[in-house]
């Protein structure tokens, strides 16, 4: 495609008609791998007599491109760009990256960050020296070379040890020139804004050639002097009060402002890594102290000098004083600094720190508009790392944690503020101080709990300053005393084992947070008394009062209920939802009773939403919320009763008008909530009804039609459909469910348009149609192998190649005389099993298998080629038979070593949930498996993190498995949750009995296969027999123990 057609196709691309986009949008995929494809591009990018819509087009289609296929994933992946393509897009996009628009200059940047990820310095050495040589020209090449080498240096950020050699070759290079253009633009008076531009680059490369470790270069006293001399300049300098924008949210990001924070942040974090004594190694111990002694101090009188624009009504953003505040913090614990603040300490806790705490007019405003958003902040973590109120919090805590001789009169300070809140009259009530003072409260309840006399006093101060607050006129205050009651409640309990107090509290909460709810129409009380109880809940485990507070809510469960749904009937509130949700978790099994009118009023509540969000498209997303929350907690109370299968009997018919609607077009919004619910009735139920069967149609059309996406969601109720019912699956001919599985399956793998990624769960199917119908669909085995193999051919992705080549093991178990003489029609077989066995012994860099990770990948290969054994001579070679038989017991080995490193994680974290830690002793008896099966174990252990990977592999199990590092040991997944029938089959036993019934068949193919097999193998074989006799002892106890349990 010319460069005309591509901008014509471009603009297309932006047609308001939906079929002209989608039309451009192909022809784009269609020639996005031809070469000069993404050159094109990069001229239509740079091209200033373009329009600026079709150039962003151009460089967002730029960005997803390179980001997608400038490095293979997988090590086996072809290149899909030519390196003549390569070699003339690095040097292009260097030269214009800064003459570009910002707009645009973003796209590049993100561009420039994976070729420089990739390719830096293997494929593009003379990077650095471009970026050395720009440095030292005019202004535009001197952006780009800092642009570049902002990119270059984050690259390392994170990086230790010899993954970070290359930083100090940047450093030497770069440093030099950095500096000299540091002094000049810091010389310059007053400055334009774009100076700030390039000093805020300026300071972001060094932040990232010192995140982890200084440069051996910064160590010479003069340099580091230097750079030092510079950044305090930029810190005492002030902004210029001209160009600052009047927007706050403007303001905060504007350059000057930006530059300061990046001082701050560097200075920071010089003085908390590398300025401690006690934090660093020894051989950088003389820089700390030169650090200390030379610019510890002076740092601190800037900070206290910005600080105090503060105390006078002036302007610093929110995140330079979070900043500063956590460099005060940290000064506390070091008597060279604390001995600097102590003179200047009253104005800092009783004019600054403490102002920063109260009530404010940002508040005021966002309390105004929206309360619920308000209180969400106060227990937003995210919100806390920004926060200058909660940097202002950390300071006290610390300030009375470290020095104590401070806690008297800060307290003094604080009942002051009480005094003059009870005696001023309602009007002049200081009602913002009032608020910072609970605050106050709240965060030294650790300490307020564990001092004398404040520790017997704490009941009498919520009595008096916080409980009269529930009832205040002021809705900020009335937020404030809900909060503090978790925070000093939960530490009178623990002092005095208030139980009963507690339980009052809950009841006073509830009664007031209804009655405000109900005079004001206030939201935020509902949010405010659920997250009290929500709290109460969570907290009793941690006190040891779970089953004691537990059996105090029990009896007024019925009206707890009853209220909690005539709030939903009043208001439209995710919250209220949620803590519902808290409370069927807490209660499990016990909300049997009330299971049916739980899911009838949150079904009522559903439909409520709903018809609230159709009739208002205007409306805030309150409601849909609620409505997403109401298919959540029916989902929480179904899996509550799971054991209690005559339950989903009885709500099914209230929950089947919900699913049959939602899971059409009009359900796009709630689709993965609806299909949770769905699998869960289908899995749980005693049967799965004729009703429910009803329901496999729109699914299937859904994903014809729009719901590709949720093909993984969609994947479990058809598996449950399948596995439990099984014989209505088979038999039923109107609908067919086997030929409508079959179109649906066919259509998705045969199209050359769907990514490797997306059609994952079709192979599963066909693996739970194999697993599940064994000798009952002989006519789809054909079919089936055919679109796999098909698919097979042309994959790139590991993970898919692993799935498709498991189908073919199920079919082998489901009928290996069938399937190996369909694959030997095809004129396949060698080609197939070579493949398969080729995988088997790929290994990553790490040393791990690249290939059938899981526990179910090899069980699953272990059955397939286990079931060849059976073959006579004339389907399986004798030299096709040795490879097979090795292959197995080398699996099967792999598989026992997997399932024991399993097992012994689990006890270890069964230890962890008693003790609360780990020894390091655990780890001694590693290799116990390796010895069992005949060998020493010549390696440890391949993986020293497997908790860490099995919550990996969860979160993973949210995105395309092809995106795991190269050295990824992961070898779990949430496949292995799921149930099949393959469970039941030990693999150890069936591969004995297998070679068993050979001897007996054919003896001498027997004894000519066990001459093959060299001393290692045989000692394998050895283990794996003596394993096998294990594991029929274990499982036979395992069944007595069952029916014992049963009886």
């Amino acid at each position: 495609m010319d460069l005309q057609s591509l901008s014509v196709v471009l603009r297309a691309a932006l047609s308001p008609n939906p079929d002209e986009r989608k039309a451009a949008e192909q022809s784009l995929n269609q020639f996005q791998y031809t070469p000069q494809h993404l050159v094109r591009l990069l001229q239509i990018i740079v091209d200033n007599n373009s329009d600026m819509a079709v150039r962003q087009v151009a460089s967002i289609h730029f960005k997803n491109f390179i980001g997608k296929n400038w490095s293979p994933l997988e090590p086996d992946e072809p290149q899909k760009i030519l390196p003549s393509d390569k070699d003339l897009v690095r040097p292009h996009i260097l030269e214009f990256v800064a003459k570009v628009p910002p707009l645009l200059r973003v796209q590049l940047g993100e561009c420039l960050k994976t070729i420089i990820h990739a390719d830096y310095p293997e494929q593009w050495p003379h990077l650095l020296e471009w970026v050395k040589l720009n440095l030292q020209h005019d202004d535009s090449q001197v952006y780009s070379a800092l642009f570049v080498l902002r990119i270059l240096s984050r690259k390392y950020e994170f990086k230790s040890d010899e993954e970070r050699v290359p930083v100090h070759h940047i450093v030497e290079e770069t440093f030099p020139s950095l500096l000299n253009i540091f002094n000049k633009l810091v010389q310059i008076a007053n400055p334009p804004l774009d100076v700030a531009d390039f000093i805020k680059l300026i300071c972001k490369i060094f932040w990232s050639s010192i995140y982890l470790e200084i440069p051996k270069q910064l160590f010479d006293p003069n340099v580091f002097n230097a750079w030092m001399v510079l950044f305090l300049n930029v810190l005492e300098r002030p902004v210029p009060m001209e160009g600052q924008p009047a927007d706050p949210e403007l303001r905060k990001t504007w350059g000057w402002w930006k530059v300061k924070k990046w001082t701050v942040h560097i200075l920071n974090r010089l003085f908390t890594r590398f300025g401690d004594l006690k934090l660093h190694n020894p051989e950088n111990r003389a820089f700390a102290q030169m650090f200390q002694k030379t610019y510890a101090g002076k740092i601190l009188e800037c900070h206290l000098n910005l600080l105090g624009v503060i105390r006078v009504g002036g302007y610093l953003p929110d995140r330079v004083t979070n900043l500063i505040l956590q460099y005060l913090s940290n000064s506390i614990s070091k008597i060279s600094m604390y001995n600097l603040l102590q003179p200047r300490l009253d104005v800092i806790l009783f004019e600054i720190v403490f102002p920063l705490m109260c009530f404010n007019d940002n508040d005021q405003k966002l309390w105004d508009e929206d309360p619920h958003e308000y209180v969400r902040k106060g227990y937003d973590i995210i919100e806390d790392l920004y926060s200058p109120r909660t940097a202002s919090m950390d300071f006290v805590t610390e300030l009375v944690r470290k020095r104590g001789e401070n806690l008297q009169k800060f307290i003094q300070f604080i009942v002051e503020i009480f005094k003059r809140y009870d005696e001023a009259p309602l009007e002049h009530k200081p009602y913002r101080q009032k608020d910072g003072a609970l605050l106050a409260i709240g965060a030294l309840c650790d300490k307020l709990q564990q001092t004398e006399p404040y520790k017997s006093e704490l009941e009498r101060m919520l009595v008096q300053h916080v409980f009269p607050e529930f009832s205040s006129p002021i809705g900020h205050l009335r937020a404030k005393s809900f909060k503090n009651i978790i925070l000093n409640c939960i530490v009178c309990v623990r002092l005095h084992g208030l139980q009963d107090n507690m339980l009052t509290l809950i009841s006073q909460t509830r009664t007031i947070s209804v009655k405000h709810c109900r005079a004001l129409s206030l939201g935020c009380e509902i949010q405010n008394f659920l997250f009290v109880l929500i709290q109460f809940l969570l907290c009793a485990p941690l006190l040891n009062l779970a089953k004691a507070y537990l059996n105090e809510i029990r009896p007024i469960l019925p009206q707890l209920l009853d209220e909690f749904f005539k709030l939903m009937n009043e208001v439209e509130n995710e919250d209220l939802v949620f803590t519902l949700e808290t409370i069927v978790d807490k209660f499990g099994e016990e909300m049997a009773p009330y299971a049916l009118g739980l899911c009838q009023n949150l079904a009522s509540a559903f439909w409520r939403c709903m018809n609230t969000a159709e009739a208002d498209d205007e409306a805030d997303d309150s409601g849909a919320l609620a409505a997403v929350g109401c298919l959540r907690a029916i989902s929480t109370i179904l899996e509550s009763v799971s054991r209690l299968p005559h339950l989903f009997v009885q709500v099914e018919p209230t929950l089947l008008p919900i699913m049959r609607r939602m899971l059409t077009t009009d359900g796009q919004e709630v689709f993965e909530e609806v299909l949770e619910i769905v699998s869960y009735m289908t899995f749980f139920s005693p049967t799965i009804s004729l009703d429910m069967w009803s329901l496999w149609p729109l699914m299937m059309e859904a994903l014809k039609d729009w719901a590709i996406d949720f093909f993984p969601n969609i994947l479990v109720p058809l598996d449950n459909y399948i596995s439990r019912g099984t014989a209505h699956f088979l038999t039923c001919k109107e609908p067919d469910y086997q030929q409508s599985l079959w179109n649906m399956i066919s259509s998705i793998m045969a199209d050359k348009n769907m990514e490797d990624s997306d059609i994952e769960p079709a192979p599963k199917l066909i693996q739970v149609v194999f697993q599940n119908c064994k000798g009952q669909v002989d006519q789809w085995v054909e079919l089936y192998l055919r679109i796999t193999a098909e698919r097979l051919r042309r994959s790139e992705k590991s993970y898919l190649k692993c799935l498709l080549i498991q189908v073919i093991a199920d079919a082998l178990y489901y009928n290996a005389a069938l399937t190996l003489s369909i694959l030997q029609k095809f004129g396949i077989a060698t080609d197939i099993f070579g493949l398969w066995l080729q995988m088997l012994q790929q290994v990553k860099k790490s040393g791990v298998r690249a290939n059938f990770r899981r526990e179910h990948d090899k069980k699953v290969c272990c059955l397939g080629l286990t079931s060849l054994l059976a073959l006579p001579v004339d389907q399986l070679s004798g030299d096709a038979l040795e490879r097979v038989f090795k292959a197995t017991l080398d699996l099967l080995v792999a598989y026992k070593d997997q399932v024991a490193e399993a097992a012994k994680e689990e006890e270890a974290e069964d230890d962890d949930d008693m003790d609360g830690f780990q020894t390091d002793d655990d780890d001694d008896d590693g290799d116990e498996s390796d010895k069992e099966m005949g060998l020493d174990a010549e390696d440890g252990d391949e993986a020293d993190s497997i908790r860490l990977q099995k919550l990996a592999a969860r979160a993973k199990s949210f995105r395309p498995n092809d995106e795991e590092d190269e050295d990824s040991d992961d070898d779990y997944s949430d496949d292995e949750e799921l149930q099949s029938p393959l469970d039941e089959v030990d693999p150890f036993i069936f591969f004995v009995d297998s070679v068993k019934a050979m001897q007996a068949s054919d003896p001498l193919r027997f004894q000519n296969l066990m001459q093959t097999l060299d001393f290692h193998y045989q000692a394998f074989a050895n283990g794996i027999a003596q394993h096998a006799d294990q594991r029929r002892l274990e499982i036979e106890k395992e069944k007595l123990e069952k029916a014992t349990a049963a009886s």
